[in-house]
């Protein structure tokens, strides 16, 4: 059974399939197992389903993509070019459209803020298919939020989660000047700078410089932590099957850094 499409019986959805694999691709390649559906990992596609020369080596440059590691090691790669300037643009060509219509598997969540200057999917020089992207004012994560984190590891095996704080957060920014000056914020705008006490407590009780930015790196930890203690996300992480990481980005610099 399916109901706003998710699966009701248990089963992992329809979409779990990996880009690339469809019926016919199944019956000709013989993909493995994973969750009672049939996924060919590698090679699962014909080559004129695969895309781009460029999209191609891509693929092989790191086959390990689909674990904690592998993705970690892809995020980054994909960093490093954005920094250096040496971009790919990888799976952005109309193949690649093509080939995830079907269904998609990407290889890590990343949850970020509404910040227009944090992209993901450019500071990772990554594409189409490769990456959810759950946003929120400065990574703060409520019970839907948390249930979009949830999904990729729990239904399509997504072995990594990344909580991204970023440099200057504005979010982060104006909690600290209402938390501190007592002021509220108009609207809903206080309910973030509410949400955000708890690390802007915990950075107000030490003291020092540069309090906004301890306060964004404090609000990613616990965020992280608080992901680590979820219930369906923590048997995962105990199988080896998922990592959850903090990242910090430099607005000025453009590099990741991951914890």
């Amino acid at each position: 059974m399916r109901q706003d499409g998710f699966r009701t019986d248990g089963g992992a959805p329809a979409s779990s399939r990996p880009p690339g694999v469809t019926r016919r691709g199944l019956l000709r390649g013989g993909g493995a197992t994973v969750g009672g559906v049939g996924l060919s990992l590698l090679g699962a596609a014909p080559a004129s389903a695969r895309g781009s020369d460029d999209d191609r080596d891509f693929d092989d440059d790191d086959r390990g993509v689909y674990t904690p590691e592998g993705a970690r090691r892809r995020l980054l790669k994909g960093n490093a070019r954005w920094v250096s300037g040496r971009l790919r643009h990888p799976h952005q060509s109309v193949e690649r459209r093509e080939e995830v219509a079907e269904g998609q598997r990407p290889f890590a969540v990343v949850v970020v803020c509404i910040d227009s200057r944090v992209t993901p999917e450019l500071i990772f020089d990554t594409g189409i298919g490769d990456l959810f992207v759950v946003r929120t004012a400065a990574q703060l994560l409520d019970a839907i939020a948390t249930g979009s984190v949830q999904y990729g590891p729990a239904k399509l095996s997504t072995p990594l989660v990344v909580v991204l704080g970023h440099q200057r957060c504005g979010a982060v920014t104006a909690a600290e000047a209402a938390l501190r000056e007592g002021e509220p914020l108009p609207g809903h705008l206080q309910d973030i700078a509410e949400a955000l006490r708890p690390a802007y407590d915990e950075v107000d009780g030490r003291g020092g410089p540069n309090r906004v930015d301890r306060m964004i790196r404090a609000n990613s930890r616990r965020t992280v932590e608080s992901l680590k203690r979820d219930a369906l996300l923590a048997p995962l992480i105990d199988q080896g099957a998922l990592d959850v990481a903090g990242g910090y980005y430099s607005l000025d610099t453009g590099r990741v850094r991951l914890s």
